[in-house]
């Protein structure tokens, strides 16, 4: 007896129209109500505001920047009268030494002017130098100390010829 094969549609079966599915929603509905034109969905756009909103902070702060002076700049040492006096008192054509901000007299800027430029070119091209003297005796002892540990790695070896880092040495 031949096995029927259950999920095997019969010729009869596939020419039968498929019933439509059974759904919630009418399709001739949703037509009809497409075909209206929408009714204003936002109620209360004309309607006058029973409340009232005021924001505080914002005076706080206005009244905290009216209160600031930024007109007059930054106040001298001792005060405005002091700086006067010292300017009527002592002026700088005559006494530069005495001024308020006088940190250098004309040689002493020189000196160091030059100070800075020697320290600039001629000490820092030297420290350059000794710099890479250093690094580079450095370098030279990690690849000796490499090399050496190469060829103690190769001699422990036994077939120490099928090895390419012991056939070709490092350069």
């Amino acid at each position: 007896m031949p096995a029927e094969n259950p999920t095997a549609a019969s010729p009869q079966q596939d020419a039968q129209p498929v019933p439509p599915p059974s759904l919630p929603v009418s399709l001739d509905r949703i037509k009809e109500q497409l075909a209206h034109p929408p009714a204003n969905q936002l109620r209360g756009l004309d309607d006058t505001p029973t409340f009232k909103v005021e924001v505080r902070e914002h005076r706080k702060l206005e009244e905290l920047l009216a209160s600031l002076d930024f007109k007059s700049g930054p106040k001298p040492a001792g005060g405005v009268y002091a700086s006067e006096l010292q300017r009527v008192q002592f002026p700088s054509v005559d006494n530069p030494l005495r001024q308020p901000y006088a940190a250098f007299s004309q040689p002493e800027l020189a000196t160091v002017i030059v100070e800075n430029l020697v320290g600039k070119y001629l000490i820092g091209r030297a420290l350059d130098s000794v710099t890479s003297a250093e690094r580079a005796r450095v370098e030279t002892a990690a690849k000796d100390e490499v090399r050496q540990a190469i060829s103690e790695y190769c001699a422990a070896q036994p077939n120490r010829t099928s090895l390419a880092i012991c056939v070709k040495p490092l350069d």
